[in-house]
């Protein structure tokens, strides 16, 4: 009798190794994304922004500058281009943050969903 006991405990504890060998086998099978990947692609996003924006800057100021240069006015268009840089800087980031919320398309498909 102590025999038959000893073996169903046996059998019972086999079962609930194989149920949970199964369990883990689920759990290793799915692979939670990486999070340093997703990281490593927000800050490429960050400084591809900020680098649209210094150069939208730039270009501004040297475009005004040589504009101030030839015609003999110093400050004016300088200034106005410069603020002409900024708001296409800052519309250009815009266009690449709401990129950001988007689903990639197929290559040379600019619609994102």
């Amino acid at each position: 009798m102590a025999e038959d006991d000893h073996d169903a405990t046996r059998a019972r504890d086999a079962e609930r190794l194989r149920a949970l060998e199964a369990r883990l086998g689920e759990k290793a099978g799915e692979k939670p994304p990486s999070r340093g990947e997703e990281h490593f692609s927000q800050a490429n996003m960050a400084w591809r922004m900020v680098t649209e924006l210094v150069a939208g800057l730039a270009l501004g100021f040297g475009i005004g500058f040589g504009l101030d240069y030839l015609t003999g006015l110093r400050p004016v268009f300088m200034v106005v281009f410069v603020l002409l840089g900024l708001a296409a800087g800052i519309r250009t980031m815009m266009r690449t943050a709401n990129e950001i919320g988007k689903a990639p398309g197929r290559p040379g498909d600019d619609k994102g969903e």
